[in-house]
């Protein structure tokens, strides 16, 4: 069996398994959920905006896919405990943590709103931790199971996480951070059988730069004048590819930059 959803036609190499993807009302989790269905995994659409979430369960839904749309606040761990206590109670497992929700605030740090760094740090890389943590015993047990005997943590960073800039320095420790928890989680689960991957986009055309200020936007714009940027689809395939590889295969690190971008 074959689901389409917007020209795609996949086969289901997912069947049976269960996905949390964070940050899934727009951009990289959006196309992620999308993605994950294609290949016959149920969803639990996790992030603030309510409507769009509800929006995105009805066209999987209409599309033949499974999902459940789970309203969360993850700068709070008690949130994202419910979280995933919500997706096991509506889906019955959890196989694949995609941690995607994020924020970029940008400007010099001299004079910088406390404010921005505190909810950066709390989306970016608190909110990625509390919902992890809540998420490990499920993936363990999901790894024993006899379906994939495997299970996956999926974790967006960034370039800024490989490279600092100027701008962005709590923005950029943040996603350093990301990469650090990341790496020595792979080192606690491997033998476990809970593969842990980082994914680094470069600059993805999302929503992601539209909450800074316009003239940070209009730096923004100038910075990547003449280059393509990637997609959102573009790193929701990568993921994909990632989650689906033999158990014997572990995806530690994947570095995606649009062809133009030089740092």
């Amino acid at each position: 069996m074959c689901i389409e959803l917007k020209g795609y036609n996949v086969s289901r190499r997912l069947e049976g398994t269960t996905a949390l993807v964070t940050g899934a009302s727009s951009g990289i989790g959006k196309a992620t959920a999308l993605e994950l269905v294609r290949n016959g995994a149920s969803v639990a659409l996790v992030g603030r905006r309510k409507n769009r979430l509800a929006d995105l369960a009805k066209e999987i839904s209409e599309a033949g896919g499974h999902s459940v749309a789970v309203p969360a606040d993850l700068t709070r761990w008690q949130a994202a405990e419910r979280a995933v206590e919500q997706t096991i109670a509506s889906l019955g497992r959890l196989d694949i943590l995609v941690n995607n929700a994020g924020l970029m605030l940008l400007g010099p740090a001299p004079g910088a709103d406390l404010d921005d760094w505190r909810r950066m740090v709390d989306i970016n890389l608190m909110g990625l931790m509390y919902t992890t943590h809540a998420a490990i015993p499920h993936l363990a047990s999901a790894a024993l199971d006899e379906r994939r005997q495997v299970a996956d943590i999926v974790n967006i960073g960034s370039v800024a996480g490989r490279s600092a800039f100027a701008m962005s320095a709590v923005y950029c420790a943040t996603k350093f951070g990301v990469g650090a928890f990341s790496e020595a989680l792979r080192q606690e689960l491997a033998q476990k059988h809970v593969r842990v991957s980082l994914v680094e986009p470069g600059s993805v055309d999302t929503e992601l730069g539209t909450h800074n200020s316009p003239a940070i936007r209009e730096q923004l714009s100038t910075t990547f004048a003449g280059v393509e940027r990637l997609q959102s689809q573009d790193i929701a395939e990568t993921i994909g590819y990632i989650v689906t590889r033999p158990r014997r295969v572990a995806i530690t690190e994947l570095l995606v930059r649009p062809i133009e971008q030089q740092l």
